[in-house]
């Protein structure tokens, strides 16, 4: 990903005007939403090939970041979560930190635990699940050493 490429903010309304707060302020207005810690994920247009941006809830398992690909418990997975699937390098804004990371979607025996602590984060994750048969992936985000 370079850094003169132009990245495209999620087209939702409200998730395009969070981004651009976080954004303009380095993260400094953005990072606490409704209560609770969100992250920028950059990932690259599996078909476009743009760079996509978007905002979420994150929790932290050790050194990784963790994030839920809900999309408020749609039938379909959400766009990033497509994204990564395909280019699990990433971009990752926490605050005023930016960094590189690998995605990807937790195996089926860290999943439970995972769950637990982003649902003990953002309760509404389990009335999403009860939305939709579409299992929710937990994405773990892990910082690469580079950067």
């Amino acid at each position: 990903m370079s850094v003169q490429e132009e990245v495209f903010d999620s087209p939702v309304g409200w998730v395009a005007q969070h981004i651009r707060g976080y954004v303009e302020s380095e993260g400094e207005k953005g990072h606490r939403w409704r209560g609770v810690n969100t992250l920028l994920l950059t990932t690259r247009g599996r078909k476009s090939g743009k760079l996509r941006r978007t905002g979420l809830i994150y929790g932290r398992d050790g050194g990784s970041y963790i994030i839920v690909a809900s999309k408020g418990g749609a039938d379909k997975h959400p766009e990033w979560y497509l994204n990564l699937v395909v280019n699990p390098e990433v971009e990752v804004q926490v605050g005023g930190d930016k960094f590189r990371a690998r995605a990807r979607t937790a195996s089926a025996e860290e999943k439970p635990a995972l769950w637990r602590l982003m649902t003990s984060i953002w309760p509404d994750y389990d009335r999403y699940q009860e939305k939709t048969t579409r299992e929710i992936p937990v994405v773990v985000l892990e910082p690469l050493a580079d950067g």
